[in-house]
């Protein structure tokens, strides 16, 4: 999962080195949004005999285009390598209930499922919440209490698909196509807890963004949505006993 992060950080180096290459040169598109399919198919004119750059600068333009393909194609295969790990039996049962949430996918799964491994060794969901990082900084002396932002001394791995989450939930509650698959065969009372995650939520980011600027209020969505994944995954058996199993 760390090693498709850093794909995930060549893959936009690569794409900046792109466009800044050809805005330099003055070729900027304007069909569409960059990365869209047209985007791409004229980034790939772009690599042909008869492309429009200066000779010069076309097999400069398709070494750059080379390497963004190619870290492309490195991270769809790790992306199928870990879809075969998730179903291993001392993942899949983790992995398969944190789907159930909204916001948090396979990739955002297995990163949750692999850095935090055993849920139950936090006894409270504030431990977690500190561990990963999303607790306030606090600044008090005597009666008088200060708090500032978040320590982001734990877990960043966590933090951000916690945080890349929560953005989720600042639409109404809803069940996707992809939600529903992705919670069929789960516990009953898991699927009700994720929902009521979703209504809790999206309240509390409505509630915080009226008074607060959304990137904080998406942080305090992201520490309570922490204590509603701790809370199913306490029943959940941990990769080693469901190997034993």
């Amino acid at each position: 999962m760390r090693c498709r992060e850093t794909f995930q950080r060549e893959i936009l180096k690569s794409r900046h080195y792109i466009l800044k290459f050809l805005a330099r040169r003055g070729f900027v598109f304007r069909d569409g949004t960059n990365w869209c399919t047209p985007h791409l198919k004229w980034l790939q004119s772009l690599t042909t005999e008869h492309s429009p750059l200066a000779p010069a600068d076309r097999p400069v333009f398709r070494e750059y285009h080379a390497l963004l393909q190619y870290k492309l194609q490195r991270r769809d295969e790790l992306d199928r390598e870990i879809e075969r790990l998730a179903e291993l039996p001392t993942l899949a049962p983790v992995v398969r209930r944190l789907q159930c949430f909204r916001g948090i996918a396979l990739q955002g799964a297995m990163v949750l499922a692999t850095e935090i491994v055993d849920w139950r060794r936090f006894e409270r969901p504030t431990q977690l919440a500190a561990y990963l990082g999303l607790v306030s900084r606090e600044h008090s002396t005597g009666d008088r209490e200060r708090k500032g932002s978040i320590t982001k001394a734990g877990n960043r791995h966590c933090r951000h698909v916690l945080v890349q989450a929560a953005w989720s939930y600042h639409h109404r509650p809803a069940l996707s196509a992809d939600l529903q698959r992705r919670q069929a065969g789960q516990p009953p009372a898991v699927i009700a807890h994720a929902w009521k995650a979703q209504q809790r939520l999206h309240q509390r980011y409505n509630h915080l963004a009226y008074r607060k600027q959304p990137q904080i209020a998406v942080v305090a969505v992201a520490r309570e949505l922490v204590g509603f994944l701790w809370a199913v995954m306490q029943d959940c058996p941990s990769g080693a006993e469901a190997s034993m199993a």
